[in-house]
């Protein structure tokens, strides 16, 4: 599960587990509103999640990448899954971090239940210390 901005790290890593196991899920995340790569239109482009979600739908690191499936996160539900990394585990992400865990806790409450998904925490809070993700 992986929010993407360039969608280099989605697809470096995507390709290498299709590699290892053809049977490993992949997802991409990106913020509700503005899913250009899942093909919606871009309703909210001043959203939160900073980091991505830039409305371009042909990105092209994500050309030939393996997709099994897109999760669309919200500002508020990325913000508050950050928060509670940071009470719960100690991990102090950003907005994107928080978007990777709100994606895949939802799909652990789905079909999904009961696997094991990996995410990648993609940056620190240190640079959202004077945003409202910390206030």
């Amino acid at each position: 599960v992986d929010f993407i901005g360039s969608g280099g790290t989605y697809a470096g890593v995507a390709k290498a587990l299709k590699e290892r196991n053809p049977l490993i899920k992949c997802f991409i995340v990106e913020p509700e509103g503005a899913a250009a790569a899942a093909g919606e239109t871009v309703t909210r482009p001043e959203h939160p999640i900073q980091g991505g979600g830039y409305a371009m739908p042909d990105l092209p690191f994500l050309k030939n990448a393996p997709v099994d499936g897109y999760l669309q996160v919200s500002g508020d539900e990325a913000r508050e899954t950050a928060r509670l990394l940071a009470r719960s585990e100690g991990i102090f992400g950003g907005f994107s971090s928080g978007a990777n865990v709100a994606a895949a806790l939802r799909l652990l409450r789905g079909d999904q239940s009961g696997k094991t998904i990996a995410v990648v925490i993609c940056d620190s809070g240190l640079k959202y210390l004077s945003t409202d993700l910390w206030s």
